[in-house]
């Protein structure tokens, strides 16, 4: 057989034009969860535990994502003004969690958006007090 030195080359794969732009998602060192802390790209839409989990940080998440409980309670450090704001279900949730403040947040309800998050995850949740 012989080639056609005409013969246009292979090219490389085209990018997917319907792919999801993604975010860079940061993870403050968690003492248990996530020792090192971790940097990754989530894809936009996406729910901010589903893209955790997925990343192997073993979050709490006792109502299976359905925002009935605040086990997945995270701090957004940064990057909280691209992202929806908290309803009134998520915020009647989120009085239940530990260590609540002005960051806080249910990952659950959280869809990743912007260029950049900062998360950080609590020390605690309302299931499971650590000692150390």
């Amino acid at each position: 057989m012989s080639t056609d030195a005409t013969a246009p080359a292979a090219t490389a794969k085209a990018p997917d034009a319907t792919a999801r732009p993604t975010t860079r998602v940061t993870v403050k060192p968690h003492p248990e969860l996530c020792p090192e802390g971790l940097s990754f790209d989530a894809r936009q839409g996406r729910k901010l535990v589903d893209e955790l989990l997925a990343q192997g940080i073993a979050l709490e998440h006792a109502c299976e994502k359905v925002c009935a409980c605040a086990t997945c309670h995270v701090h957004l450090r940064e990057g909280a003004e691209f992202v929806n704001a908290a309803d009134d279900e998520e915020e009647d949730q989120l009085d239940k969690a530990w260590g609540l403040d002005a960051q806080s947040r249910l990952s659950c309800c959280v869809r990743v958006k912007g260029p950049a998050l900062l998360v950080e995850l609590p020390r605690y949740t309302k299931n499971h007090a650590r000692e150390h």
